[in-house]
């Protein structure tokens, strides 16, 4: 079979393999993309970042609505049905694949349908949906093929009532009462989603605390909002059995207790889309979760064979994974500081919750001296103004150097506010000090100011100041 030839193959079009393949054909190198679905984006388009936040965006909306006093003056409250608003934060899907598709053509990039395996180091076989196949071979491969759901055998996930983080986004019914298995990032998200349309949610959360990476201050604040909301939040629980039939679904837990609901969506877990992908052919083995090692380069055991995004496990973010693939295919730039291991954080629960740097956990288990600095959103006038009156922004600093050792933000826009502390703490030297909130004059009123506020009350407790 003849054999097209390319200096990079980049297996997966989302954000990862995306910016691979962007990269490469900035650096002047021919480049061939396989996406194994009929549309460019990959998971985080289709199935996962965008739609999700689509959808949060929708129910906040309405959740807005319902709860401000004006349109109480000119209404009543609304309850909408998922599917409906569902459909409406979908649209954004369409404008994502058309805009992506352009960077394809735009950049002088083969794009590819079909599925990819390895023939060998060099070279893979793409099969179509019609079962044609064609040979393409290049002297880099970038694997970004993404991840999936974790499905355990034991769950029932060819039942209508079951869902996954995927099959969630082609519901077509409004459950009156939603059981979350899994409160990691995705399960608390849904559940503030979901609350947020008015349906009962059941959150089973198998550890002792929420998203325990968090600063400790924000991992309570969360639980705190999520059942002010009407979660029902139950922690140290973990799952027996799932049985489902046509009345609904039972969540037999190991503690004895049985969770009845209409639906389930499993949010336990995802494992890295390397089935049938021949990595033996090669000589790769992924993991049990389907993810594959990888150096600072992002080199997999095979020097040539490179793997990026979520199918290589943490930080499992799209953020990262565009810096991820950028530095796969950076040419002859690539060396071990492009590695990705400083990213911020960010969660779009309702309210949404960012951070960046150490913890107050993290640093008093290193002993590292420091203190806080906090500001209220509803101390703030644009918060006031907005009436987004929930959260704080939160900052921990050295009390000798005045340096910024972290910033945790939990509230309205707060993966936006979190990129502000970001940059300072990059900066070197003096740059780097709480002190810059103080000196620079800020827009008023704006959520910003908040960054004032936390600087003056973080100084306020320290001695000399």
């Amino acid at each position: 079979m003849l054999q097209q030839q390319f200096d990079v193959i980049v297996i997966g079009s989302g954000p990862a393999g995306e910016s691979a393949a962007l990269n490469a054909a900035k650096h002047h190198k021919s480049v061939a993309v396989v996406e194994v679905n009929t549309q460019v984006g990959g998971g985080c388009t289709h199935k996962g970042t965008i739609p999700s936040k689509a959808l949060r965006h929708t129910v906040k909306q309405l959740m807005r609505f319902n709860s401000g006093t004006l349109f109480r003056e000119i209404g009543y409250s609304r309850k909408i049905p998922y599917p409906t608003v569902l459909k409406h934060a979908l649209t954004v899907v369409e404008q994502q694949v058309d805009m992506r598709s352009k960077f394809y053509s735009r950049n002088g990039i083969s794009v590819f349908k079909g599925h990819a395996r390895f023939q060998d180091p060099h070279s893979v076989m793409v099969t179509r949906t019609d079962g044609s196949t064609e040979l393409l071979g290049a002297k880099e491969i970038v694997i970004a093929t993404g991840s999936r759901p974790y499905h355990p055998p034991n769950v029932p996930f060819e039942h209508s009532r079951v869902y996954d983080s995927d099959s969630v986004l082609s519901l077509e019914h409004t459950p009156k009462k939603l059981i979350i298995y899994g409160a990691g990032v995705i399960g608390c998200e849904y559940a503030s989603i979901f609350s947020g349309l008015g349906i009962k949610v059941e959150l089973i959360n198998s550890f002792e605390n929420l998203l325990a990476f968090l600063d400790d201050e924000i991992s309570v604040a969360l639980d705190y909002h999520l059942r002010e909301s009407g979660v029902m939040v139950r922690h140290r629980e973990v799952y027996s059995k799932v049985e489902a039939s046509t009345e609904g679904v039972a969540l037999h837990l190991e503690s004895g207790k049985v969770i009845r609901g209409d639906a389930l969506l499993w949010c336990n877990g995802r494992s890295g889309n390397t089935q049938n992908l021949g990595l033996d052919a090669i000589g790769l083995s992924p993991d049990s979760r389907g993810q594959i090692a990888v150096n600072k380069r992002y080199q997999t055991s095979v020097s040539n064979v490179y793997a990026v995004g979520d199918v290589i496990g943490w930080p499992s973010l799209a953020s990262a994974a565009y810096d991820q693939g950028r530095a796969a295919s950076a040419g002859d730039e690539k060396n071990d500081s492009c590695f990705v291991d400083d990213v911020p954080t960010g969660i779009y629960t309702i309210p949404e919750i960012s951070s960046v740097g150490q913890t107050e956990r993290e640093l008093t288990d290193q002993r590292i001296p420091f203190e806080v600095g906090r500001a209220f959103f509803k101390d703030t006038a644009r918060g006031q103004i907005s009436g987004e009156v929930v959260g704080m922004l939160k900052i921990l600093f050295c009390p000798e150097s005045l340096r910024i050792l972290g910033v945790h933000c939990f509230g309205a826009e707060a993966t936006e506010i979190i990129h502000i502390g970001q940059a300072i703490m990059k900066q070197s030297g003096e740059a780097n000090t709480i002190r810059y909130f103080v000196e620079t004059t800020v827009n008023y009123p704006t959520m910003a100011e908040a960054y004032r506020i936390a600087a003056l009350n973080g100084l306020n407790r320290l001695p000399s100041y």
